[in-house]
């Protein structure tokens, strides 16, 4: 796609933000990503992105180069660990896709609904946050669910406040499986984390925990510790507190983990999916 000269020396000082529901979410309108974004309009989408949590622009020609450097807006991104490589340019370039050549799949987390998580919530690091491009999107399902962790902490009833402050969960990944599963044996990495943690630039308090990763609580017999996750699961996945976003070819869109969970929906394993993913240094939770 040709730009005229005029578009390529354009700076944007100012944008439309155009809420997406009443939980989280929204759009970023008159930003062309290819163009180089200076420190005003830098601190426009941090402001945006922490108002909003999940912050979309629609209708981008991005290639690697140019989402690596949005990513950057935000932090340093973060390089891959799974130990696949997918750019030979970018090491935190990792591609989410069904697609599968010889047999194997050219992406990550290729198929089918996935519970509700944030992303490396079981390291040590976790990710600030995650971009994903998209390239190729099935007709129906595939599509992206976000939740508020802030708003779920926040209207939880104070017994259960009371009750989980303080604590730390265990945060275990089967690379796997997308969905979660009884045990925990085959986790590749874990870590324990904050049942509620603190966001480092907003001050909010948000839930952090969630149903894929999520996997015991310090201290509490088992049978409680279950009881108390399985309540907090369904407490913040309820849909007052849910964005659900349908995909369209050219949407880049950006979560920050510390106070989000996201899932997918199912899809057809017949037809393609192929999104771009960038993730972002984070800190480590308090």
């Amino acid at each position: 796609m040709e730009r005229t000269a005029a578009s390529q020396n354009r700076r944007f000082t100012s944008f439309t933000v155009r809420q997406l529901s009443p939980a989280l979410g929204a759009e970023i309108l008159g930003v062309d990503l290819r163009d180089p974004i200076d420190e005003a309009l830098k601190q426009k989408f941090l402001y945006a992105w922490h108002q909003h949590l999940v912050i979309l622009l629609r209708n981008q020609v991005l290639d690697e180069d140019t989402q690596v450097r949005f990513a950057e807006t935000f932090g340093p991104p973060a390089k891959i660990t799974s130990g696949r490589t997918f750019s030979v340019k970018h090491p935190s370039v990792m591609l989410i896709s069904n697609i599968r050549e010889d047999g194997k799949p050219i992406g990550a987390l290729p198929d089918g609904e996935m519970n509700f998580h944030t992303d490396q919530c079981h390291q040590e690091i976790p990710a600030k946050a995650s971009m994903l491009y998209a390239i190729e999107i099935p007709s129906r399902g595939g599509n992206t669910l976000f939740s508020n962790a802030y708003t779920a902490y926040e209207t939880l009833p104070e017994d259960i406040k009371h009750r989980i402050a303080g604590l730390r969960a265990l945060n275990a990944y089967d690379k796997d499986s997308t969905q979660r599963t009884a045990n925990y044996d085959n986790a590749g990495s874990s870590y324990w984390h904050p049942v509620v943690r603190t966001h480092p630039a907003t001050g909010r308090k948000a839930l952090y925990v969630n149903r894929l990763m999520t996997r015991e609580i310090e201290g509490l017999p088992r049978e409680e510790s279950d009881a108390i996750l399985q309540e907090l699961f369904d407490y913040q996945e309820q849909p007052k507190f849910v964005y659900e976003h349908v995909w369209r070819p050219g949407d880049i869109l950006m979560w920050d983990n510390r106070c989000t969970l996201h899932a997918r929906t199912d899809f057809s394993a017949d037809e393609r999916r192929l999104l771009r993913r960038v993730t972002i240094l984070g800190e480590k939770p308090v």
